[in-house]
């Protein structure tokens, strides 16, 4: 069904009878809670729709999505917001974040998670029986979302691949309001084109992983003066090539703000933070790290033996929502040349006002297909480079532009590809941009699935794949 207006209001009595039919809230702009409920992590970002529901279970999301389909509206999902791309004013809004179910199984080493679990939650579910899963760098994060476009570990990352490589099953309620139960054996088509292909195919509600038997690894950060990027920068480049995939490693270079939660040493502090995680014995982890610690003074060490549930200290993702514009790109290679670049345009004198660019090194079992495929598109390539700037409005020319500059000063060893999660919001809502973010046999593929489960497009409002 379409409607000449797609911007029109739901009306009370609309919304009165959606609410009749599910155990969670039904929200209109203005109702108390509405805000909540709409509220996302980039404050640059507004999610004004028609409606919100926040789903207190699956016959919730059939219901919302069923709805939506009557009334010709699009869905967006969230739990935590991370990475919304429109507001999606018209549209209806399922928020999962009271789907709070988790079960582990220590027999099979498998989890089940609903859609509103976030990672640190399901690492503290796993860790109660000496497991853990292929959780991202920011453990606030949502577990399906951040599943759903890939997954890249900073613990498990090089030695295990992908989160979407170990996914067992998903629970997903597709446009005609139907909850299905795939498998790559059930549905190969839509289990390949979910991992990887965001929330182009419908509303996951739950889904199953594996677990790996770890508690504790050698990991951690060190914070370097910024005024010695040069060497640091130039140390790790040429040190991580020559890493066992056992390592996992990243480099940010950091303007941070002059918070109270801080240590003294970092607010308001330029600073090279270098990340690692390590598998193997604590003795060996240090003999491969003390390169690095001699490349130049540290400002804090915290580097060493650490839970598994602490895995969100490596990266120190901000956790508080704020205002920003990101952009990101796969390279190729990370020359001399390239470090260069960096160092000129973001370094010491540079002036730049970028808060933080970082780039992690990939390769190992994140190059290797796994058992069951899926449409993870960045196989193959070594680096991710990822930048963003922190304002408002005001001040996006000026952030973006900069962000620009060192995306294109990056473009001699760039590929077109990039990883969904890393996405921007100019390239998430480019579908032309989103035929080389996978490829172009991999989006055919994709475009295909996505005519055959939401021929109407309505689950749009993200990283947009179109029916082909």
């Amino acid at each position: 069904m379409t409607f000449d207006d797609p911007f029109r209001p739901v009306s009370p009595a609309e919304a009165a009878e959606l609410a009749s039919l599910v155990s969670g809230p039904v929200l209109l702009p203005g109702d108390e809670g509405y805000d909540a409920e709409c509220r996302i992590y980039n404050l640059n970002v507004s999610l004004e729709p028609a409606l919100a529901v926040g789903a207190a279970d699956a016959a919730d999301v059939r219901a919302a999505v069923r709805f939506a389909a009557r009334e010709g509206r699009p869905v967006t999902v969230k739990t935590t917001g991370h990475q919304q791309v429109d507001p999606a004013r018209g549209g209806v809004l399922i928020s999962t974040r009271r789907m709070k179910g988790i079960a582990v199984d220590a027999g099979s080493r498998r989890a089940r998670v609903e859609a509103g679990v976030i990672w640190q939650e399901a690492i503290d579910e796993a860790a109660a029986v000496g497991l853990a899963p292929v959780s991202g760098s920011a453990p606030l994060v949502g577990v399906a979302g951040y599943t759903l476009g890939g997954g890249l570990s900073p613990v498990f990352g090089r030695s295990l691949g992908y989160a979407a490589d170990h996914v067992r099953s998903l629970d997903v309620v597709t446009a005609d309001g139907e909850l299905r139960h795939v498998t790559a054996d059930s549905d190969p088509e839509l289990f390949w084109a979910l991992l990887g292909g965001k929330g182009n195919f419908g509303v996951v509600t739950a889904l199953e992983f594996d677990l790996f038997p770890l508690t504790h690894f050698y990991g951690g950060g060190i914070h370097f003066p910024g005024e010695h990027l040069a060497d640091v920068l130039h140390a790790w480049r040429t040190w991580q090539s020559d890493m066992p995939e056992e390592m996992s490693s990243s480099l940010a270079v950091q303007r941070l703000p002059p918070l109270p939660e801080l240590p003294e040493p970092l607010r308001g502090a330029f600073v090279v933070h270098v990340r690692f995680a390590y598998l193997g014995p604590v003795a060996e982890g240090e003999r491969l790290i003390a390169p690095l610690r001699a490349a130049a003074p540290a400002l804090i060490d915290t580097v060493g033996e650490m839970p598994y549930t602490a895995m969100g200290a490596i990266h120190m993702d901000p956790p508080a929502p704020m205002p920003y514009y990101d952009r990101t790109t796969m390279l190729c290679a990370f020359p001399a040349e390239a470090a260069d670049k960096v160092i000129e345009l973001i370094g010491p004198g540079s002036g730049s006002p970028l808060a933080s660019v970082e780039i992690r090194m990939l390769g190992g079992a994140l190059d290797r297909e796994p058992a069951v495929p899926n449409a993870v598109s960045t196989r193959g390539l070594p680096f991710v480079l990822f930048g963003f700037g922190v304002g408002t409005p005001d001040q996006a020319g000026f952030l973006t532009g900069e962000l620009d500059a060192l995306m294109d000063a990056m473009e001699p060893w760039a590929d077109r590809r990039r990883m969904v999660n890393f996405l921007s919001v100019e390239e998430a809502t480019d579908p032309e941009r989103l035929s080389e973010v996978y490829g172009a046999e991999r989006h055919r593929r994709l475009t295909a699935t996505k005519k055959a489960y939401d021929p109407t497009n309505m689950f749009r409002v993200n990283h947009n794949i179109l029916p082909g």
